[in-house]
C-alpha cells in the first residue's frame, strides 16, 4: 500500500492538464490531418536526459545534506558528552545548560530550513549567534578547572558543527542548475503540442483510441518525472517522501538518555 501512496504522490493537477492537453492536440491533428514523423531519440536528448540529470543532481544534494546534517548532530552530541564527563563533578548546571542550548539550536535550524530562503536569511544570524554562545560558554568550563587540551577538543566540536551547518545551508540555498530546469520544463510543457502531429501520423497503425492513450501516457510520464525532481529539489520542506527528517525530538531523547546515566 505504501508503494502505491508513494507512486501517486508524484501525480498532481499538472499531470491531469498535461494528459488532457496531449489528447486534445492529438485529436485536433488527427481531425485536420496534420501529420509529421520525427525520431524518438530527440525526446531522450531534448527532454528525458536533462530531467534524469536534474533528478540525479537533486538526489546527490539530498545525500550530501543527510551526511553533513548527521555530522552536525554527532558533533553536538560529542560536545555535550565531553562537557558532561569533564565538568559534571565541578558544576552540574553546565551540562544542563548546554543540553538546552543544543536542543534550542536544532529546533531553530529545523524551523529555518522549512522556511522560504528569503525568510530563512533573516533568521540565519540567530543560528550563528547560538553557535557562538556554545563556543563562548566553554570559558566557564575552563574556569571550572577542565584542562586546556580538553577545552581545545570541545572547541573543535563546535568548529566542526559550524562547518557541517555551513555545508547543509549551502544545499538549502543553492539548487540544481536553474537554466537546465527551465529548459526541461519548457520542452515538457511543449511536448503535448509537439507530439500531436506524430500521434496523427500513427493513428491508423493502432487499434481505435490507442493513439490518444499513448499521447497522454508520454506527457504524464514526463510530468511525473518533473514532479519527482521538484520533490527532491528542496529536501528540507517536508513535502516530498524523500525529504530530510531533522529528528529534533530524537536528539532530545538521546541527550536525556545520557543525562540519566
Amino acid at each position: 500500500m505504501q508503494t502505491f501512496k508513494s507512486f501517486f504522490s508524484i501525480f498532481n493537477y499538472k499531470t491531469v492538464i498535461s494528459g488532457a492537453l496531449a489528447v486534445a492536440c492529438a485529436y485536433l491533428c488527427i481531425r485536420f490531418e496534420i501529420k509529421a514523423e520525427f525520431p524518438f531519440y530527440l525526446i531522450s536528448i531534448a527532454i528525458v536526459f536533462p530531467i534524469v540529470f536534474s533528478i540525479d543532481s537533486a538526489y546527490k544534494r539530498r545525500e550530501h545534506a543527510l551526511q553533513f546534517y548527521a555530522d552536525l548532530k554527532a558533533h553536538a552530541i560529542s560536545l555535550y558528552l565531553g562537557i558532561k564527563e569533564w565538568s559534571d563533578e565541578l558544576d552540574e548546571e553546565i551540562p544542563k545548560k548546554y543540553k538546552q542550548q543544543i536542543s534550542e539550536l536544532f529546533k531553530l535550524i529545523s524551523s529555518t530550513f522549512m522556511m522560504k530562503p528569503d525568510d530563512a536569511k533573516k533568521v540565519e544570524l540567530e543560528i550563528y549567534s547560538r553557535l557562538s554562545d556554545l563556543s563562548n560558554g566553554l570559558i566557564h568550563v575552563k574556569n571550572k578547572g577542565v584542562e586546556a587540551g580538553l577545552i581545545s577538543r570541545l572547541h573543535q566540536y563546535v568548529s566542526k558543527m559550524i562547518v557541517a551547518y555551513g555545508i547543509v545551508r549551502n544545499v538549502f540555498y543553492y539548487r540544481t542548475p536553474v537554466a537546465l530546469r527551465a529548459y526541461s520544463k519548457v520542452f515538457i510543457y511543449l511536448f503535448p503540442v509537439i507530439y500531436g502531429p506524430y500521434a496523427a501520423s500513427t493513428y491508423d497503425d493502432y487499434s481505435y483510441g490507442i493513439a490518444y492513450v499513448i499521447a497522454a501516457l508520454y506527457s504524464i510520464i514526463l510530468i511525473c518525472l518533473d514532479n519527482l525532481q521538484e520533490d527532491l529539489e528542496n529536501p528540507f520542506d517536508q513535502i516530498g517522501k524523500d525529504d530530510v527528517n531533522f529528528e529534533v525530538d530524537e536528539l532530545d531523547q538521546i541527550l536525556n538518555n545520557y543525562d540519566n546515566k
